[in-house]
C-alpha cells in the first residue's frame, strides 16, 4: 500500500506534491521521493527513507523546479525497506526520461523479473515496479502510449500509476480496480492522487475518480481519455475502505466515514454487548465505527484512548518487533473513563493479534472491570497478494485459531465480528469488491513463489 501524485501544468509542481504527500503519509511511511520535470523535459529525482517531513525541506524542493512532478511515499509489500527500492522508479528511455509511482502489488512481478533477467535485464532494486520499467523500455510499440499498454498486458495484481515520460502525464487503473485513484483540477493544472484528501490539501476540486481500467494522459493540464484496458471483473479492495483511507476521503464513489459508521452500526446489530457500560475506539480509524456502534446499541461513547499523533500506524510498521513497541507509546487509556467499567472496544481488524494482545492488557491496567472487544471486519484468514502486508497465512491469528481461542489469547471477557455480509452491506455491495482476505476468494490466479518476493534481492540469471 502506498501514497501516489502527479502533479502537470502547475508551477512549482514538485513542492505541490510535497503537500499532497502529506496528506497521503498514512499509506506509506518507509520512505518518500519526488521527480520533478522542468521545461526541458531534464527530470530531477529526489528520494529518502523516513517520512515525507523527514525526507524533504526547502532547500531540496528548491533543487526540484518544474511544473510535471510525480510523487510517492512507500509501504513496503514488495522488495525489502532500502534505499534503492523507494519510489519514483526513474531512467532514461530512447522516448526521454521516465518516472513511475506505482501503489499496488503484481502476482507475476517474479515469473517477469526471472524471463527479463534471462534475457539480459539488469535489476538494482527487488521492487516489482521496476519490472513494468523493463517491460516499458522494451517494448517495440511506435507510440509511449503503445509502450506502455504493451507492458500493462503482461502484469496481473494490482496497480494504480502515475507515470511521467518528459512532460507528459499519464494515470492508469488496472481492470480489477483495485486501488482508488483520483483526478482533480487546480486552476490551469490538473492534480492526481490517490485519495480525495489529497485533493483537498492542495486546493484541487475533484474532476472523476478514474474507474477500472481507465488510461489517461496528461499534458499542459489537458486531460485525454485513451482506449481503456481489456475489461476484467471489478474487485475494488475492501480494505481501503475498512482500515487505509483517511476518513475524510471518497473511495470508490463512497464516503469512507460514512461507511466505517454503518460498519459500526453493522457491528452493534450483530454481536452486541449488553454488558457493556461505555464504548470507545481504537483511534484513529475506527472513530467512525465506535460512533455507529454507539448509536445502534445505546451505550455511551467515550475516548478512552489517547492517540499520541507523533507515532506512526502500527499496522503498516514493516516489523512486528515495531508494531509491538509503539503501542504503548502510541496509546494511554483514559482511567476515569475504563475503572471500574465494563467496556466495548471497538477496532477495524485483527490482522496478527500481538499488539490487540498488548492494548487489551493495557486497558485492563486501568482498571476495566470488563473488556469486550467488537471487530468492524470478519477474520483475516489469508493473505493479501494486491499490496497490503500480510504476506504469510501464518502470521494471520484467524487462520490458525477459533474465535474463542482468540478471544482466550487476547485476554478479553469476549469477542466479536462483522460478518462477511454485513461488511459489504456498509461498503456499498453494489460495487464488487476484493474481500479475498477473508473469504479466501482470490480474483486472481496466486503464484506459488509470491510470497517469497517479500523480502527479495535482485534476482541473477541462472548459468544456461
Amino acid at each position: 500500500m502506498c501514497g501516489i501524485i502527479g502533479v502537470s501544468g502547475i508551477p512549482d509542481a514538485a513542492r505541490l506534491a510535497y503537500l499532497g504527500l502529506y496528506a497521503l503519509q498514512h499509506r506509506g511511511q518507509e520512505s518518500a521521493g519526488i521527480v520533478a520535470m522542468d521545461r526541458a523535459a531534464v527530470a530531477r529525482p529526489y528520494r529518502g527513507m523516513g517520512l515525507v517531513s523527514e525526507v524533504f525541506d526547502d532547500s531540496v524542493l528548491a533543487q526540484l523546479p518544474g511544473d510535471v512532478a510525480v510523487g510517492h511515499a512507500r509501504y513496503s509489500t514488495t522488495g525489502s525497506t532500502v534505499l534503492a527500492n523507494a519510489q519514483p522508479c526513474s531512467v532514461n528511455t530512447r522516448c526521454g526520461p521516465l518516472a513511475i509511482a506505482h501503489n499496488g502489488n503484481l502476482t507475476n512481478a517474479a515469473e517477469l523479473k526471472r524471463d527479463l533477467v534471462e534475457r539480459g535485464a539488469i535489476f538494482t532494486t527487488s521492487s516489482d515496479t521496476e519490472v513494468m520499467v523493463h517491460l516499458v523500455a522494451r517494448s517495440e510499440a511506435d507510440t509511449v502510449e503503445g509502450q506502455i499498454r504493451e507492458a500493462l498486458e503482461q502484469v496481473e495484481g494490482a496497480y494504480s500509476l502515475v507515470i511521467a515520460v518528459g512532460r507528459t502525464l499519464y494515470a492508469v487503473v488496472d481492470s480489477r480496480g483495485f486501488r482508488p485513484l483520483v483526478l482533480g483540477r487546480l486552476g490551469s493544472g490538473m492534480v492526481v492522487a490517490s485519495e480525495t484528501c489529497a485533493l483537498d490539501l492542495v486546493g484541487a476540486t475533484i474532476a472523476c475518480e478514474l474507474r477500472p481500467g481507465d488510461f489517461v494522459r496528461i499534458e499542459d493540464g489537458q486531460v485525454t481519455e485513451l482506449p481503456r484496458l481489456s475489461p476484467r471483473p471489478v474487485s475494488r479492495c475492501v480494505f481501503e475502505l475498512v482500515y487505509f483511507a483517511r476518513p475524510d476521503s471518497t473511495v470508490f464513489g463512497e464516503s469512507v466515514d460514512r461507511v466505517r459508521r454503518d460498519l459500526g452500526r453493522e457491528l452493534a446489530r450483530e454481536q452486541p454487548a449488553p454488558a457493556g457500560e461505555v464504548v470507545f475506539s481504537v483511534p484513529d480509524s475506527s472513530n467512525a465505527m465506535a460512533l455507529g456502534f454507539s448509536e445502534v446499541s445505546g451505550i455511551k461513547l467515550e475516548h478512552g484512548l489517547i492517540r499520541n499523533h507523533y507515532v506512526g500506524r502500527t499496522f503498516i510498521n514493516p516489523t512486528q518487533n515495531l508494531r509491538v513497541a509503539k503501542v504503548k507509546i502510541k496509546f494511554n487509556p483514559v482511567r476515569d473513563v475504563i475503572h471500574g467499567k465494563s467496556v466495548v472496544v471497538v477496532d477495524d481488524s485483527l490482522v496478527r493479534g500481538n499488539t490487540s494482545q498488548s492494548l487489551v492488557q493495557m486497558i485492563r491496567a486501568a482498571g476495566a472491570r470488563e473488556v469486550h472487544l467488537r471487530l468492524a471486519s470478519p477474520p483475516i484468514t489469508g493473505p493479501c497478494h494486491y499490496g497490503i502486508d500480510t504476506p504469510t497465512r501464518e502470521e494471520l491469528i484467524a487462520s490458525t485459531h477459533s474465535i474463542e481461542e482468540i478471544g482466550e489469547f487476547l485476554g478479553v471477557d469476549s469477542l466479536g465480528y462483522l460478518s462477511l455480509d454485513g461488511m459489504l452491506r456498509a461498503a456499498g455491495s453494489a460495487t464488487g469488491f476484493c474481500h479475498a482476505c477473508f473469504s479466501g476468494q482470490y480474483p486472481t490466479p496466486v503464484p506459488e513463489d509470491l510470497v517469497q518476493l517479500r523480502h527479495a534481492s535482485p534476482l541473477i540469471a541462472t548459468p544456461a
